[in-house]
């Protein structure tokens, strides 16, 4: 595995009309994948030769801080006949394939995706291309994927198997990233294609039985590698024929605009959804560091972390493929398995919400005290609204629905007993139970005759009741601007770089009239005292004065100086009545100023 690192996007959500019709599912969808997008859970297994070492190579543990154990043979620079030796620290007459499933199972998993072959070039399983495999090292002689596709089938999960394609350690002509300074000419490397990769995966696609998905694991595009175009549709060409129903990651190395006929995405390691896709998708994830077992890798996840990162994926129409790294006996360490279990446990009351369901329209991080999925029925449609956070007085405000809710319940209550619920215009307010029953992340189901209608071009209500808005909710463009992230550890928060005039505005729904605070926060840097923020809204206005706000120390004690976000109180709007408000900010730096506008607050 490695990571992938992706750049920040700001979502243009606010093209969209402001009224739309909700549409559920995933519009790019072949029919190999129904069953991908309906299970959404998985379990990955890290688990080879590098397993043995445990993260550590005689003494020294593994050299690099990512923790990635099945590394250690390139990173540690271990021979083939030493890495081989690593084979004598297994139990092999303890490791249970089928223990692995069962956990799957338990956990709420649908599929399981081994590393039948990993970068490292052994084979799991009888390979006649190769002796370097499981079965030729092993007393009684084992055949890891022969009974790991046993146990599937006999516990009804989908087998997927994980193939490195392109990065082979052993093979004479397989990819090695030492090869950046020897090279490799394509015809070699062709040579270690016909002769270990089209053999190998021609005996995984005949002798195994059906196979869910072929996961392989190149994380740039193929035009950045020695792999070409023609050997990778020589290889998806192999699936097809021999497996016509298999399903195929986009790490074969060919993206999904410029192959339709790869299966869906595959994001970076650890890498999480951040807006929807109308295309199956999948997060490979880890519950420490490590996805080969490290015995030195101990910061885990906890289960309400991960629940999140699953629940936030279906949200947003993705999959979680969540990775164990049993141990040289087969035992999976306790606090993953400890973790997973505590998932399957939330997931055989709350499922429902999990299980083929599809991401809601309204734009991600609307309502910020968690997120929404959907399912329609003959009967008409459920929102199922995961709750991250309570507000403190136990009203919770969905903001963006035109329509209004048939009913309201508890996912967790089998009674069904309704809550009660205020609906206004587009706000619909449910009256929280004092005692939940769910501990970990409560889920409210919302009842609806149809497809509900929406407003998606909104700043909502946060859950304290007040309004942040900040570039990214505004309805205006703002191409003539940047963006900038977030910098030193977050301590110089994300900012739009203002250096000429400039006009934000954004629309919001008063739900409750009255007297309300409106506060900027913004860094300025200069002398001048001309650079000028004035507020519009409800035939109000209130002008500002720009001034140098200043340098902080960002971290004490670490020579760290920048510059100060300070918050100013820019006045107060009395809003008369009850709806549809928009505000707009203009800022004016002199020339050759910049204001690094982050937010406004009004409540």
């Amino acid at each position: 595995m490695k990571i992938a690192k992706s750049l920040i996007i700001k979502i243009l959500i606010f093209t969209l009309a402001a009224v739309s019709n909700i549409v559920t599912g995933q519009a790019n969808l072949n029919k190999r994948a129904q069953w991908f997008v309906n299970d959404r859970f998985g379990m990955f297994i890290h688990f080879g030769l590098y397993s043995g070492a445990e993260g550590v190579w005689k003494g020294e543990k593994l050299r690099n801080e990512n923790d990635y154990a099945e590394w250690i043979q390139y990173r540690n620079r271990i021979s083939k006949e030493e890495y081989l030796t690593l084979i004598d620290n297994f139990k092999w007459d303890e490791i249970d394939p089928e223990k692995w499933v069962i956990l799957a199972k338990n956990a709420g998993m649908k599929y399981v995706t081994i590393t039948a072959k990993h970068h490292d070039g052994f084979a799991l399983w009888d390979s006649k291309t190769s002796n370097y495999d499981v079965t030729d090292y092993t007393n009684p002689k084992r055949d890891i994927i022969r009974e790991l596709a046993a146990a599937c089938k006999k516990h009804g999960l989908k087998l997927g198997l994980y193939y490195s394609h392109w990065v082979d350690w052993e093979h004479q002509y397989g990819w090695d990233h030492t090869k950046e300074i020897s090279g490799i000419s394509p015809a070699d490397f062709d040579k270690y294609w016909q002769e270990k990769v089209i053999p190998q995966m021609t005996e995984l696609l005949t002798n195994y039985g059906p196979v869910g998905m072929i996961w392989f694991d190149m994380w740039i595009h193929h035009s950045q590698t020695v792999v070409t175009k023609d050997q990778l549709l020589q290889l998806k060409k192999l699936i097809r024929e021999l497996q016509p129903d298999c399903l195929i990651n986009s790490r074969l190395g060919l993206s999904l605009e410029e192959d339709n006929d790869v299966d869906f995405q595959e994001l970076g390691d650890n890498e999480f959804g951040r807006n929807k896709k109308d295309f199956p998708w999948q997060s490979p994830a880890t519950v420490a560091h490590s996805w080969g077992y490290n015995r030195l890798d101990n910061d885990f996840k906890s289960t309400t972390s991960l629940l999140q990162s699953l629940i936030s994926n279906v949200s947003l129409n993705g999959n979680l493929l969540l990775n164990i790294g049993p141990r040289p006996d087969g035992t999976v360490p306790y606090e993953i398995e400890k973790r997973l279990l505590e998932m399957g446990e939330w997931l055989r009351v709350n499922g429902e919400s999990i299980y083929g369901s599809n991401a809601f329209d309204l734009p991600k991080g609307m309502n910020d005290w968690g997120v929404i999925t959907t399912k329609k029925n003959p009967y008409g449609t459920k929102l199922y609204l995961h709750l991250f956070g309570l507000p403190a007085d136990r009203k919770l405000k969905l903001t963006g629905i035109k329509s209004t809710p048939v009913t309201a319940y508890m996912l967790d209550d089998k009674n069904r007993t309704p809550l009660s619920f205020i609906h206004d215009e587009i706000i619909t307010e449910i009256a929280l139970p004092e005692i939940f029953t769910e501990k970990l992340i409560p889920v409210i189901v919302l009842e609806y005759q149809n497809s509900p209608d929406c407003v998606v071009d909104l700043a909502a209500q946060n859950i304290e009741g007040g309004y942040c808005l900040t570039s990214l909710n505004s309805i205006s463009e703002v191409e003539q601007n940047i963006l900038i992230p977030k910098s030193r550890g977050g301590t110089v928060p994300s900012y739009l770089s203002v250096k000429s005039p400039t006009v934000l505005r954004w629309k919001i729904y008063i739900d409750n009239p009255g007297l309300k605070t409106i506060d900027a926060s913004y860094s300025y840097q200069g002398k001048s005292m001309n650079n000028k923020i004035n507020i519009k809204v409800a035939q109000n206005e209130l002008k500002h004065n720009i001034t140098n706000t200043g340098k902080t120390v960002g971290e004490p004690k670490s020579d760290w100086v920048i510059d100060n976000f300070r918050c100013s109180v820019l006045g107060t709007i009395d809003f008369i009545e009850k709806g549809y408000y928009e505000i707009e900010i203009s800022i004016t730096p002199q020339k050759n100023e910049e204001i690094k506008f982050q937010w406004l607050w009004l409540k």
